[in-house]
């Protein structure tokens, strides 16, 4: 969303941060300077740095942070989110976790009761994320193909008869 762009102060990332928007969350996550070290600094310190910067940036944004999220949300009506990334390392903040309604057969149950069992999640709800976030990482190319084919019908439908 080009509205983010021209709202978030310059200085605050290295580039145009990157916006996401489903139909309850928009998601505003930037990339920041990475900390000056040492060539030899050690991995961890590397790490503590980064996850610092990115520390020091929520508590001195936060303000500015909020009243551009009261801003949008007035404007569409989504909650909105955000988050920075230094380095290899990227944080999230006040991301929302939204219900989703959803039936399941008792086969379906036994896998998220099995990733309770042991240890692997502490809710079905959470099971149910875990399975989510594997099919997302084991099938990338797949979900990316599936969301650019929906792209494709949405605009074949748009360039349509009125």
């Amino acid at each position: 969303m080009g509205w983010f762009a021209g709202r978030v102060p310059d200085g605050w990332f290295v580039d145009t941060p990157s916006v996401l928007v489903d139909r309850e969350e928009i998601l505003v996550v930037g990339t920041l300077a990475e900390p000056d070290l040492e060539a030899d600094a050690s991995e961890d310190a590397r790490r503590m740095a980064a996850l610092g910067r990115v520390k020091r940036f929520r508590e001195e944004t936060r303000n500015e942070r909020m009243r551009l999220a009261d801003e949008a949300e007035l404007a569409w009506g989504r909650k909105v989110s955000w988050g920075a990334i230094c380095g290899d390392h990227e944080v999230l903040f006040t991301t929302q976790s939204v219900p989703v309604m959803t039936r399941l057969r008792m086969r379906e149950r036994a896998v998220l009761d099995t990733l309770i069992d042991a240890g692997v999640a502490r809710s079905r709800s959470e099971a149910l994320a875990w399975c989510v976030r594997l099919v997302a990482r084991n099938e990338q190319e797949w979900i990316s193909q599936l969301r650019e084919a929906v792209q494709r019908v949405h605009q074949v439908r748009s360039d349509g008869p009125a």
